[in-house]
C-alpha cells in the first residue's frame, strides 16, 4: 500500500487519504478537514449530544472483531463537562460486546449522535477515560465533526420504558448463519449502522474506531447467503468508513428493528467495490460499493426502550435505487434499441403551443436512467392506414432523477406526429418509444460554468439539464454553475418560465435564468414578466456574462442555432466549447480551424465512385454512383419504408445491419454506431467497396 505522509496535522489517516487521492478529493478535503474536524467539541456539538435519547457506538472485542451498538437514555444521559470530555450514564447490556470495551481505560470508541426527527447527526471519536461504575464512564475526545443529513429517514421516537431501568426481557441469540428473522429485517431495512477500525499505531488521535450511518430505499442491501452487498452513495468525502476498510477490511453492522425493539448485530470481513465494478451495474446512485461477509452475529431482543415511527424518506434517498431495480435496469439495457410501451399518466399545457406528456412504464416496462439532454424516439400511427407508423424524436424535458419521462411537444402546423399528440393522445394511452439516447447531454461534475441557450421549443433539453444540475446539487452537494438564456416570441408561447425561475431562485446563486421575448405583448413589462426584449446575440451575452471559460449548449430551430453559434465565435468562444442539439433535421454549420484546438471528430471515410447496393431482405439491387442519394433515399425510392427519425445521424432509428461492405457518412453523426451497422439516413457506400449488402 502506498505510504501517505500524515505528519502535517492532517485529521485523516493513511487509508482515508489514499481514497481521497484515488477519487481526486484530497486537496479539497485537506482544506475542509482543517475546519470541520476538531480535537474538541464546539458548543453546538456539546448541546446536541446532551439532548439525544440514544447514540450509536462502535467498539472492538478481545478477538479484534468490530461491533456496532446502540446506547439509549433519556436526554441528559450524555453530559459534556468540558469541550474535550464526555460523561455517559448508561444501561448497556452485559451481552453487548460494547460492555467489555467500556470497562477498559484507553479503549477506542466511535460515537454517532443522530436525531431521527430532524435528520441531524454529529460524530465523536473518543477513548475510554475513567470508568466510574458499571453504569457510568467518561470519554476523552480525539475528534469531533459534523455530518450531513443525507439518506437519514425521519422518524418519530417514543419511549415505552425507562432506558436506564433493569430489563430482564433482553435475550441474546448468537448465530453464524443469517436466520429467517435476520433475512426479513435486512431485506426491508432503510437504515443500518456500520462500525470500522484500524489499530492506533502511529497517531491514536486519528486512528481507532469509527461508526457511521447508512440509509437507502428498502432493498438497498443485497443479501446472498451470508454476504451482503451495499452501495456507497455520494457523501461528505471524508471516507472514514472506506478508509478504515482499506487498511483493515473488517466491519460491524447493526440493523435496528424500530417496531419491535430488537437489534441485529453482525461482524465480518469486507471487500470494496470500486466505481465500474460489474456488480454495481444498473444501481442508481451508487458511486462505489462494498461487500460484507458474516463471521458471526447476534440478536439482542427487546433491547430498545423506544419505538421510532417512520415518517418520510430523505430527499437524497428518493434519488437512489434498489438491487431489484438494478437487475431490471440491466435487463432493460439489453432492449435499448427496441420499441417499448409507455403509458401516458399526465398531460400538462405549458404554453399556447407546447404541451407536456408524462410517460411511465406500461406492462412492466422499466424506465432506464438517462443523461440530461437526451431524446426519446417515438412512433405513432400514420395518417395512411397502409403506411408504416410515423417516427419522430423529442427531447426528454424531465430530470433523470424523476420517475417518469416528460416529453414537451410543440404543435407544428404540418407536424404529423406533434398534431397526433396534441389532438389525439389522452391519459391512459400507450405510446411506443425507444429508450432515451443521444450525444447531447451535460456533465454535472464539471467545474466549468455552463451556458444553456434555448430558442422556442429548444428549451426542452435545457430544463432537463437545469433540473438535473439542481438535483445533483442535493445529492452530491455540488452544483455546476449554470447560466440559462431562454428565447421565445412572447409569454404565451414561452414554456417553463415559472419552473426555471423557481430553480434559479432556489439555487443560492448557482443558477441564473434570463428570459428574452422577441415580440412581447403590449401588456408585458420588461423586467417584470421577462428580462429583455429582443434576440440573443453577442451584445446580450456580454452584458450578462463576464467572458470566462464556459461551455455553451445550444438548442432550437436551425436559424436560431446558427445565429447564436456565429455570435459565440465573434466573442472568441472556441468551437470545441460549443455543443448543439440537432433539432429535427437541422444542424449548425461549424467553422472549425485546422489548429491544435480542433476537436477530435472522427474523419469521414471517402465515399465510393460506384457500387452495387443490395437490400437482401427485400431482394432489391441497384447500382449507385458518387453523388447519388443516401441509402435511406435509395430505399425510399424502391418503395421501402425503413424507420428513421432525424435524418442527420443523431437518433439511431435508422440503424441497419451491414451484411457485406462498408459505409461512409456525409456528416459527422453523433449517435454511437455499433460495429456492423449503418445509419442509412446519412450513409453512402465507402470508397473501395464494390458491393454493399444491407439487411433491409
Amino acid at each position: 500500500m502506498q505510504n501517505i505522509d500524515t505528519k502535517n496535522e492532517s485529521p485523516f489517516h493513511t487509508g482515508e487519504l489514499l481514497i481521497q487521492d484515488k477519487l481526486g478529493k484530497r486537496e479539497i478535503m485537506a482544506k475542509f478537514g482543517e475546519r470541520a474536524v476538531r480535537s474538541y467539541m464546539p458548543e453546538q456539538h456539546q448541546s446536541f449530544f446532551e439532548q439525544l435519547p440514544f447514540v450509536v457506538a462502535g467498539s472492538v472485542d478481545e478477538n479484534a472483531d468490530v461491533w456496532a451498538s446502540i446506547i439509549s437514555g433519556k436526554p441528559g444521559f450524555l453530559r459534556t463537562p468540558t469541550s474535550t470530555s464526555l460523561l455517559m450514564t448508561h444501561g448497556v447490556d452485559k451481552n453487548d460486546p460494547l460492555y467489555s470495551a467500556l470497562n477498559i481505560t484507553g479503549s477506542p470508541i466511535g460515537l454517532l449522535g443522530i436525531e431521527l426527527s430532524t435528520r441531524r447527526r454529529n460524530r465523536l471519536n473518543v477513548r475510554v477515560g475513567e470508568v466510574i461504575s458499571d453504569e457510568q464512564v467518561s470519554f476523552n475526545v480525539d475528534q469531533s465533526f459534523g455530518n450531513c443529513p443525507q439518506y437519514i429517514q425521519t422518524r418519530n421516537l417514543t419511549f415505552n420504558r425507562d432506558p436506564l431501568g433493569k430489563n430482564n426481557t433482553i435475550q441474546k441469540v448468537e448465530f453464524s448463519t443469517l436466520d429467517n428473522a435476520a433475512i426479513r429485517l435486512i431485506d426491508s431495512s432503510d437504515t443500518f449502522f456500520v462500525s470500522s477500525f484500524i489499530n492506533a499505531k502511529n497517531n491514536p488521535k486519528i486512528e481507532g474506531v469509527d461508526v457511521s450511518h447508512r440509509g437507502g430505499m428498502p432493498g438497498f442491501v443485497k443479501r446472498e447467503g451470508n454476504t451482503l452487498t451495499i452501495p456507497d452513495y455520494a457523501g461528505n468525502n471524508f471516507f472514514n468508513t472506506l478508509g478504515n476498510f482499506l487498511v483493515n477490511p473488517k466491519a460491524g453492522l447493526l440493523f435496528p428493528d424500530f417496531d419491535t425493539g430488537n437489534i441485529l448485530m453482525l461482524t465480518g470481513s469486507v471487500e470494496i467495490l470500486w466505481d465500474g465494478d460489474p456488480e454495481l451495474e444498473g444501481f442508481i446512485g451508487a458511486d462505489r460499493g462494498w461487500k460484507f461477509t458474516l463471521t458471526k452475529g447476534m440478536w439482542l431482543k427487546d433491547l430498545l426502550p423506544f419505538t421510532a415511527k417512520f415518517e418520510a424518506y430523505s430527499p437524497n434517498t428518493t434519488m437512489t435505487g434498489t438491487w431489484l431495480e438494478a437487475e431490471k435496469n440491466k435487463q432493460a439495457a439489453k432492449l435499448k434499441h427496441t420499441w417499448q410501451p409507455f403509458k401516458v399518466t399526465s398531460i400538462t399545457k405549458e404554453s399556447d403551443v407546447i404541451t407536456s406528456f408524462y410517460l411511465e412504464g406500461d406492462d412492466n416496462t422499466t424506465l432506464l436512467e438517462f443523461k440530461a439532454g437526451q431524446h426519446l424516439t417515438v412512433q405513432v400511427p400514420s395518417k395512411n392506414s397502409n403506411s408504416k407508423p410515423a417516427i419522430r424524436t423529442y427531447t426528454v424535458s424531465s430530470s433523470p432523477h424523476e420517475h417518469f419521462y416528460r416529453l414537451s411537444i410543440k404543435k407544428e402546423l404540418n407536424g404529423e406526429v406533434s398534431n397526433y399528440f396534441h389532438n389525439h393522445v389522452k391519459i391512459g394511452d400507450v405510446i411506443l418509444a425507444k429508450y432515451p439516447q443521444g450525444q447531447f447531454f451535460i456533465d454535472p461534475t464539471s467545474t466549468r460554468p455552463a451556458v444553456l441557450i434555448g430558442g422556442g421549443i429548444g428549451i426542452t433539453p435545457m430544463i432537463s439539464m437545469a433540473k438535473y444540475i439542481a438535483d445533483e446539487g442535493v445529492r452530491t452537494r455540488y452544483s455546476r454553475p449554470l447560466h440559462i438564456f431562454h428565447s421565445a416570441k412572447n409569454s404565451h408561447q414561452r414554456a417553463f418560465y415559472n419552473e426555471l425561475k423557481m430553480l434559479a431562485d432556489a439555487s443560492s446563486g448557482t443558477i441564473d435564468y434570463y428570459s428574452l421575448l422577441s415580440q412581447p405583448e403590449p401588456v408585458e413589462v420588461e423586467g417584470d414578466s421577462f428580462d429583455l426584449k429582443g434576440r440573443i446575440n453577442a451584445d446580450v451575452l456580454k452584458s450578462y456574462l463576464p467572458l470566462d471559460d464556459y461551455e455553451f449548449f445550444l438548442c432550437g430551430p436551425e436559424t436560431f442555432m446558427q445565429h447564436v453559434y456565429n455570435e459565440l465565435l465573434l466573442l472568441g468562444v472556441q468551437d470545441k466549447n460549443i455543443f448543439a442539439e440537432a433539432f429535427g433535421p437541422s444542424a449548425i454549420k461549424r467553422r472549425v480551424l485546422k489548429t491544435s484546438e480542433t476537436p477530435n471528430n472522427p474523419v469521414s471515410v471517402e465515399e465510393a465512385d460506384n457500387t452495387v447496393i443490395k437490400f437482401s431482405k427485400s431482394g432489391f439491387e441497384q447500382r449507385w454512383n458518387k453523388g447519388d442519394g443516401t441509402l435511406l433515399d435509395i430505399a425510399e425510392s424502391h418503395g421501402l419504408e425503413p424507420e428513421f427519425g432525424c435524418r442527420n445521424g443523431t437518433c439511431g432509428s435508422c440503424a441497419v445491419k451491414i451484411n457485406a461492405g462498408r459505409v461512409a457518412y456525409r456528416n459527422n453523426v453523433s449517435y454511437p454506431v455499433e460495429d456492423g451497422q449503418a445509419l442509412i439516413c446519412c450513409a453512402v457506400p465507402a470508397k473501395g467497396v464494390d458491393e454493399l449488402d444491407l439487411e433491409l
